[in-house]
């Protein structure tokens, strides 16, 4: 009659642009380094024209390349020499081709230190070859991030960032950025040190992977609970690790979980015990949506840490955008999230992709951070409230543009089913600890609704005015999906 009873039975719980050319202002092969070739003034766009043949395909797994951004002159001259005196100072990376990349971001050594200046960025499409005009880079300084004092900044060097940039397939880049130029009374600005400009190439999706335009079927192969983990073909021990502590929401090797209903969405959830304390009582839990599993936007995992770590439970959400820009199509969704979980893992150091779930243009949802969709997982998504609380992250930027309707009414859907869980009424307010950040004192008490945006644990934009400005419905219809 319902998903969990022919998921759970005999399941193991195991597993627009410029068309110019390149054409440089000034002596750039200097600042240019080694691996890419520099193209001169008068240059060939086309990778052939310079020598270097065509740029290599993706690769299944995906690749991060890290290029240190070199000193450049005033923002009138873009050429590699000292700035003048009094002037902010500038660093950059001349235009140069490079192997295939589809997400940019810059980061800097000290995750502690603060960008405060202008990113920009432009790239040449593959698949036209013209260059983009100039982007910016939102700079983001720490506000998506793990907790400080917390065993996740323990784990290895972390480091800051601004927030990515989805830019499509790509082979060559330039960039610049400039420091906050000083007031009269000032000293002129400084960048943080040891900046460099990441180029994130997803790789190919693997074989059977949901998109989503189209979705996945389940996949899988039920196991057996006295034999315990049961690899599939081609099944890693990390992937089945992953996969598991979503039985029996969905089979093990499911690229998807499967919507349900109100009623069954409850069913499940008090026959599985993940519904928590008060919620089997009162069973307000909204009907559970299609969530696309890790293994169907296929995640890497061996790049993320292997313990999955836990909070006792989860009192709030905090709503995001990604700052990434919105030039993906839906298709694209899963590529898009394993170039953000390359850039937080790699790139800047954390344990895991920092968000709990992501929400695509179409409404698609995603689990992020491994640990299990139905659990309390430790997050990286709002510094200071990472504990006891999810970050869902909606793909795009809503500063001004309008969030699309399907992926606000996914976020309430979302909500809805998750605190549920967790007895939480999605009108109501929650108290969290802070952790320590830009807004609040570490372990100072702050009263938040339960359904916040981050902007409300972190001065920040986040998640953009127009995103922020939905929040107010999407309370109310949470709390109307949950029953109440």
């Amino acid at each position: 009659m319902r998903g969990f009873l022919s998921s759970a039975v005999g399941v193991a719980a195991a597993a627009a642009t410029l068309a110019l050319p390149l054409a440089l202002s000034g002596p750039a092969a200097a600042a240019s380094g080694a691996g890419a070739a520099v193209l001169g003034p008068g240059a060939a766009s086309g990778a052939a024209a310079s020598g270097l043949g065509p740029a290599s395909a993706a690769t299944p797994a995906g690749s991060t390349r890290s290029l240190p951004l070199a000193p450049l002159g005033a923002s009138s001259d873009r050429s590699a020499v000292p700035p003048a005196a009094g002037l902010p100072e500038t660093r950059g990376l001349a235009a140069r081709e490079v192997e295939r990349f589809s997400l940019v971001g810059v980061v800097w050594d000290d995750a502690d230190a603060e960008l405060h200046g202008r990113v920009q960025v432009r790239t040449r499409s593959v698949g036209t070859a013209l260059w983009s005009d100039w982007q910016d880079v939102e700079t983001h300084n720490g506000e998506h991030a793990p907790d400080p004092d917390t065993a996740e900044r323990g784990t290895g060097p972390t480091r800051g960032a601004t927030a990515p940039l989805w830019v499509g397939e790509s082979d060559a880049i330039e960039v610049r950025v400039e420091a906050e130029r000083p007031t009269a009374r000032a000293l002129p600005a400084r960048l943080p040190s040891g900046l460099r400009i990441e180029l994130v190439d997803p790789g190919a999706p693997p074989a059977g992977a949901a998109d989503g335009k189209n979705g996945a079927g389940t996949g899988g192969l039920p196991g057996d609970d006295d034999k315990g983990p049961v690899l599939l073909p081609g099944m890693t021990m990390e992937t089945a690790e992953a996969s598991s502590v979503n039985v029996p929401l969905a089979p093990l090797g499911a690229a998807e979980i499967g919507a349900l209903d109100k009623a069954d969405s409850t069913a499940d959830a008090v026959l599985t015990g993940e519904a928590r304390p008060g919620a089997a009582a009162a069973p307000y839990i909204g009907p559970r949506p299609r969530i696309v599993t890790r293994l169907g936007w296929g995640a890497d995992e061996k790049l993320r840490e292997k313990a999955f770590v836990y909070t006792s439970t989860v009192k709030a959400a905090f709503v995001h955008h990604t700052a990434s820009g919105n030039n993906y199509a839906c298709k694209d969704a899963p590529a898009v999230i394993r170039s953000m979980y390359r850039y937080h893992v790699v790139s800047s150091g954390w344990r895991d992709i920092g968000y709990n779930f992501l929400v695509d243009k179409c409404g698609t949802v995603y689990e992020g951070r491994a640990g299990g969709v139905a659990r309390a997982v430790l997050g990286a998504h709002t510094m200071g409230f990472n504990t006891d609380s999810m970050g869902i992250a909606v793909i795009g930027t809503f500063t001004g543009t309008n969030p699309p309707a399907s992926a606000v009414k996914s976020v309430a859907a979302l909500t809805a089913w998750k605190l549920g869980l967790f007895n939480r009424d999605p009108r109501s307010t929650a108290t969290l600890k802070s952790g320590g950040g830009n807004r609040y004192p570490k372990g100072s008490s702050v009263k938040m609704k339960v359904i916040s945006g981050h902007r409300d644990g972190f001065a920040t934009e986040c998640p953009g005015k127009l995103l922020y400005g939905q929040l107010p419905t999407t309370r109310t219809a949470s709390a109307k999906l949950q029953g109440r």
